[in-house]
Order: C-alpha cells, then sequence, then structure tokens
C-alpha cells in the first residue's frame, strides 16, 4: 500500500524508512470511535446504562470534532488545497479511480497522522466533486471553515452535559436549538448552493447522491434528532430524554 509525503500523491516510500504507518481512512475511523467511547462509556461508569439517542448524539459529535479539525486545516493550508486539487484532478483523468478512495487507503507514518499537510487532501479530493472547497469565494468554503472554530467549543459543552447531565438542562437545550438549527440550515443551503450553481453536472449521478447527498445528510438528520432533544430538555427542564 502506497505511503504519504506531503510533496506526492502516492509516493513509493519504503514503509520501514517512514516507520510504523497507519491507512489515513483508518485513523480517522480510529479517532471517531475512541471519541464516541468516551462519552458511551463514561456515561456507563457514571449512570451504569446506555441508551440510543446519547449513543447516537455522541458518535455524532465525534464525527463533527474530527470534522473541525479538518476544516480549521482547510482554512490555514487553501493555498496547497489549490494546487493539490490540480494533482488529484490528474491523478484522476489518468487513473481513473476515486481521489476519496486513494486517499483513504493511503499509508501515513504515525508522527504524522495530525498534519494539516495531510488532512489539507481531503478537501484537494473532495473538490474532485464540489470545487467550493478549493475557491475561498465560495459559499461551501466559508460555511465549513466558520464551522470548524464556531461550533468545536459548543460541541464539546453538549458532549460532556449529554453524558453526564453537568449543566442545567435548560441552559443545554437554549445552546442545542442553536446549534443543530444551524446544522440544519447551513447544510441546507450548502445544498441550495450547489444546485444553483449546477454544479451537479460536473460530476456522475452516483457521485452526487454518494459525496454530496449522503455524506452532508449527516448534518441534517443528526441534527434534526438533536433539536428534539434540546426541546424536550427546554420543555421538560431535565435530562429525561436522554434516560436520566
Amino acid at each position: 500500500m502506497p505511503e504519504y509525503r506531503a510533496d506526492r500523491a502516492l509516493p513509493e516510500q519504503d514503509a520501514e524508512q517512514a516507520g510504523l504507518t497507519i491507512p489515513v481512512g483508518l485513523f480517522a475511523l480510529l479517532a471517531i470511535t475512541i471519541l464516541a467511547l468516551l462519552g458511551i462509556g463514561t456515561r456507563y461508569f457514571i449512570h451504569g446504562d446506555l441508551n440510543a439517542i446519547h449513543f447516537l448524539l455522541s458518535l455524532f459529535f465525534s464525527v463533527n470534532l474530527l470534522i473541525c479539525y479538518w476544516e480549521i486545516c482547510l482554512y490555514f493550508r487553501l493555498d496547497y488545497i489549490e494546487t493539490r486539487t490540480g494533482f488529484w484532478h490528474e491523478r484522476r483523468r489518468e487513473s481513473g479511480r476515486s481521489p476519496i478512495t486513494e486517499f483513504l487507503v493511503t499509508k501515513v507514518p504515525l508522527t504524522r497522522v495530525l498534519s494539516s499537510t495531510l488532512w489539507a487532501d481531503v478537501w484537494a479530493t473532495y473538490s474532485q466533486y464540489d470545487s467550493s472547497y478549493s475557491d475561498r469565494r465560495t459559499f461551501g468554503y466559508n460555511a465549513d471553515i466558520a464551522n470548524g472554530f464556531v461550533t468545536l467549543v459548543p460541541t464539546l459543552i453538549l458532549y460532556a452535559a449529554y453524558t453526564a447531565d453537568l449543566l442545567p438542562a435548560l441552559f443545554v437545550g437554549i445552546l442545542g436549538v442553536m446549534l443543530f438549527w444551524q446544522w440544519t440550515y447551513v447544510t441546507s443551503v450548502y445544498w441550495v448552493s450547489f444546485f444553483v450553481a449546477k454544479r451537479q453536472t460536473l460530476i456522475s449521478r452516483r457521485e452526487l447522491y454518494t459525496y454530496i447527498i449522503a455524506m452532508n445528510s449527516i448534518w441534517v438528520l443528526c441534527a434534526l434528532l438533536g433539536l428534539y432533544v434540546s426541546i424536550h430538555l427546554i420543555v421538560d427542564g431535565n435530562y429525561s430524554v436522554l434516560g436520566y
């Protein structure tokens, strides 16, 4: 399997020279799993039970925390992403392979798993399906960097509160309504902007449903569940909706 280096997409690098390596996609999956299990395990340790809604939102919060880091990388490494977008375009044309798939199976040294240069390639490969992410003038680009910087701390607060009912339910409910509604709204506007710009004409139907519709649906469906929980926190004045 190929190894990762910042100046090339899939360099032929000896694994022993690179040290311990891990596929990019596997690292992302492990990061999400560990973050989710921290909340689920903490709830079980404190309360001795599990809850389906808490489980789903713990998973969603964990995904968003990782995405927030990627979105911060998007802001700081845009010039590099613009260059890499061209590289992946040529590689896709020559190989016929999916850039996202090729990137996710690429091995990276453990010493580089948090490199902003590495995760900039997330956006360079996604730009093959939506060019917004290599153009600072677009709604998609600005909406995502805003999510990275603005929702990181509220996500952590809600995650901790849902896990250990640390804060008053009314406060958590109000914060949740604000956060979950903006996820629902911004994702919906992103879809509208995508179709208004007619970017769907530049990709296949499979790519449209896989990378644009399905991948972004998480921030609508889970946000709607979060709105349901938040409204109950406000109306009930307690955490009973989460099984406490």
